[in-house]
């Protein structure tokens, strides 16, 4: 009789220790459980808008034209070219930089492998008056003023739009990107003003009177 009631009373003191195990050894067991049975969201950040623009936000009906043409493009090709027009149409005019055309003469020059390639700018192309000479060169952009346009075409050049860039070389064969410097604007030059920072002050005039004292001598505490 006394081994027939052993049995169930050893098994009711294993249950009553598994009940009242101690809540370090429950957590333990449930850290050990491979992490794809957890429920949970993967997104580090919720609500976070992306930066990049998917569009122009100007109302240009030209421009909401190419963007047009481009993102057909882009979208049927595979060359990486027109995503990359399309990126640029989608931009504000500073980052839209204008490049002269001594600029691009001075990339065609540089590189051998560059002439007779039409030269795409996604942006203005200006005259330089201290340039002589225009060589011949084939020009696709989104803008040109009177006297660049004038003096490609009297050097025996071609002006182009990007829709007839598209029409020459839709996959952007032949051709080669340049755009100018962003960072050349009169307003960057007074950015970060201040005492030995170099930057050039906003001045009312550059008479005898105005900047020439505290921070211009060294008589008046310091010169920058």
């Amino acid at each position: 009789m006394s081994d027939a009631h052993s049995g169930p009373s050893r098994t009711t003191h294993h249950s009553i220790e598994f009940l009242y195990a101690p809540s370090s050894l429950l957590n333990s067991a449930h850290n050990n459980e491979p992490k794809a049975t957890r429920a949970g969201i993967d997104i580090e950040k919720h609500h976070v808008k992306k930066g990049a623009r998917t569009a122009p936000v100007s109302e240009d009906p030209y421009l909401l034209l190419l963007v047009k043409l481009y993102r057909f493009l882009a979208r049927r090709t595979d060359a990486p070219f027109n995503k990359v027009i399309l990126k640029r149409l989608f931009l504000s005019k500073i980052n839209r930089p204008p490049i002269s055309l001594s600029g691009i003469t001075s990339q065609v020059i540089s590189s051998p492998s560059n002439e007779g390639k039409t030269v795409v700018v996604v942006g203005t192309v200006t005259d330089d008056i201290r340039l002589l000479e225009v060589p011949k060169l084939c020009v696709a952009a989104l803008r040109f003023t009177r006297s660049a346009k004038e003096r490609i075409l009297n050097a025996g050049g071609e002006t182009l739009t990007l829709d007839q860039l598209a029409l020459r070389a839709p996959t952007g064969s032949n051709t080669f990107l340049l755009r100018g410097k962003r960072n050349t604007r009169e307003a960057v030059k007074h950015f970060g003003m201040g005492p030995h920072k170099h930057k050039k002050p906003y001045t009312i005039s550059k008479g005898r009177k105005f900047e020439r004292a505290r921070g211009r001598r060294k008589s008046r505490g310091f010169k920058v």
